[in-house]
């Protein structure tokens, strides 16, 4: 039963690590990425969709995207939300496709972007503690509840065992984070 609470607890952690890592594919750096506009949510059809469900978005040079909507009627609905996005991106609609520019990032706006990274990171590391905190609240609910056959020192192991696990999904965020900021800064 504690083996349960541990996997579940492992489980959790790692989607808030997933959820980071996806948080930080969107965030811009100096080269084009995909990644970039894949989640940005336009107006079609009358609904919010992300922007991968209706266009095409590749990479034809380093600093340069291109979007192609399935549907041709969308490509001004998607240059407005592109523009208004704060992203500091400025599309260009060119017959059938949208192309935007990437210029490098400003030093100010890649401080900002910095920032940015490791506010995400710390409310990830919030989740992976209050993650640990949850399991060790089942765990002492186990070893106090004599019916239970969980006895003081297995509940401790189990504690050690989750606080272990913490560590080293606290110190995978650490490593994401310190990746992300490092692309950033460099041009």
């Amino acid at each position: 039963m504690v083996d349960a609470i541990t996997k579940d607890t492992r489980a959790r952690m790692s989607k808030s690590i997933e959820y980071l890592q996806k948080e930080l594919r969107g965030i811009r750096t100096g080269r084009a990425s995909t990644a970039l506009l894949e989640y940005m949510k336009v107006e079609a059809y009358g609904t919010q969709v992300d922007l991968r469900d209706v266009a095409a978005i590749s990479v034809p040079e380093t600093t340069q995207l291109l979007v192609k909507p399935f549907d041709p009627t969308l490509k001004n609905g998607i240059a407005k939300s592109i523009e208004t996005a704060d992203l500091g991106l400025n599309p260009q609609v060119e017959g059938e496709a949208i192309r935007i520019n990437l210029p490098p990032p400003s030093a100010e706006r890649r401080a900002q972007l910095a920032g940015q990274v490791r506010k995400l990171a710390e409310e990830t590391r919030v989740a992976i503690r209050n993650e640990r905190r949850d399991a060790m609240k089942q765990i002492d609910a186990r070893v106090k509840d004599k019916s239970d056959s969980l006895s003081e020192d297995m509940g401790k192991n189990f504690k050690q065992e989750v606080e272990d696990l913490t560590k080293s999904k606290i110190g995978e965020v650490d490593t994401l984070c310190n990746d992300k900021t490092d692309e950033i800064e460099k041009i």
